[in-house]
């Protein structure tokens, strides 16, 4: 819909002839604009539906503004047509002609009947420029409203059907694998994502503008774009359900396997932690002056809720199953790195003899390679410090004091003069 153009003195003939084919042809524009609002999928969807709320008062609105734009439409006709007819009275015409022209054309002549002022009950005159911009405004913000409720209703219904249908796959899915609303919290979930979808669909149906965010900054009809934020909730809420629900049948598919890798885990820390008790009396009765952990039982708590998974999975409650194995997994784990650092603990005092008997077996071996292995002082510190190694109980302590004045004694002996075949002077 474009606008005439300005006004000015009296016209002459070829400026009336411009002037009507301008309007002309603004009159095609116009007229063809009319038609294409009246015949919007979304005009003839706004007078089907049974509106509610903020589109129910905008649309009451718009059919007011709408029969007021053809008001103004045919008003208009008339005054182009008179202007015509008062054109073709000559070829050539007069004074009086054009000045009634350029009045009819440029001046405030063209007057509407009630509908056009800001009360809606006043008539008002306008210029023919004047009523184009008029009729442009009203334009405008009918089509504003149909374009924003027809994007909202292609947008969101169709997406809002989509997300039902999966919704109703998941909760066969949950069903299948004893997921159920009273149950299971994700049963529940399922139930109310089933109601916020089914009252979404209602409202976007019949308030589509209520779901609308106009683009900042933006006039032109349509601006903006649907609010989905409802729908991504509910999107999001089923991703989530459906994830756990994949994880439930999973668990249904692989659960004797995870079963039997549990039950050996818990094995495997029960043996760990036999062994440190075992390896606890030995520390025990073969090292003095020693502080050794004590050693936890066996994991009975966690044998119990194995024993429980296991009836879960013989009743097929594979929702229950589900998180209890995860969680048992986890705990198994940590049971058995608990028992290998409880077996580490206890026998960490051996670990200590074993390297001292160790060192002073390679210092002998080493004096020995160079010739000092007679040496009598080395023959006695030797003899002292392993008879406490080899000894129980054996206190590491002192043994480790043995073992060092050894080490010493080694090295003292072996720093003095040689001959040239390695032996001490």
């Amino acid at each position: 819909m474009g606008v005439t153009g300005p006004p000015g003195p009296v016209m002459d003939r070829d400026e009336v002839d411009r002037a009507l084919a301008r309007l002309g042809a603004e009159h095609k524009a116009i007229e063809d604009s009319l038609l294409a609002l009246q015949d919007h999928a979304g005009r003839r969807l706004l007078e089907g539906a049974e509106l509610t709320g903020t589109t129910r008062d905008r649309w009451a609105a718009a059919e007011r503004t709408i029969g007021l734009l053809w008001t103004c439409f045919d008003v208009y006709t008339g005054a182009l047509r008179d202007a015509r007819e008062v054109r073709t009275r000559r070829r050539w015409p007069g004074r009086d002609e054009l000045v009634e022209l350029t009045d009819r054309l440029r001046g405030e002549s063209v007057l509407v009947a009630g509908g056009a002022g800001e009360q809606g009950l006043l008539s008002e005159r306008f210029t023919l420029e004047g009523l184009t911009r008029r009729m442009n405004e009203l334009y405008a913000s009918s089509l504003d409203l149909v374009v924003t409720a027809d994007a909202v209703w292609s947008a969101l219904p169709a997406r809002i059907d989509l997300l039902a249908a999966e919704l109703g796959r998941t909760r066969s899915l949950a069903h299948s694998v004893g997921v159920r609303p009273g149950e299971h919290p994700a049963g529940d979930e399922l139930e109310d994502i089933t109601a916020e979808l089914t009252a979404l669909r209602s409202q976007v149906v019949t308030d589509p503008l209520a779901f609308w965010r106009p683009a900042a900054g933006s006039s032109a009809p349509g601006g903006g774009r649907p609010d989905t934020a409802r729908y991504d909730r509910a999107a999001l809420a089923l991703e989530d359900i459906r994830r756990e629900i994949e994880a439930v049948l999973a668990v249904r598919q692989d659960s004797e396997d995870r079963l039997l890798r549990l039950r050996d885990v818990l094995s495997r820390a029960d043996r760990t932690l036999t062994e440190a008790r075992s390896a606890r009396g030995e520390v025990l009765a073969k090292i003095a002056a020693s502080e050794v952990p004590a050693v936890s039982g066996p994991p009975t708590a966690l044998q119990e809720r194995l024993a429980a998974a296991a009836e879960y999975r013989r009743h097929q409650q594979w929702h229950r199953l589900s998180p209890l194995l995860e969680s048992l997994e986890q705990e198994a784990e940590d049971e058995l790195m608990r028992a290998r650092e409880s077996l580490t603990a206890v026998t960490a005092p051996l670990a200590v003899r074993a390297e001292l008997r160790g060192r002073l077996d390679a210092y002998k071996a080493k004096v020995a390679r160079l010739g000092a292995a007679e040496d009598p002082l080395l023959i006695e510190r030797y003899d002292t410090a392993r008879r406490m190694l080899w000894s129980a109980p054996c206190d590491l302590r002192v043994a480790e004091q043995a073992v060092l004045r050894y080490q010493q004694a080694a090295a003292d002996v072996l720093s003095g003069p040689r001959d040239a075949g390695g032996r001490q002077w």
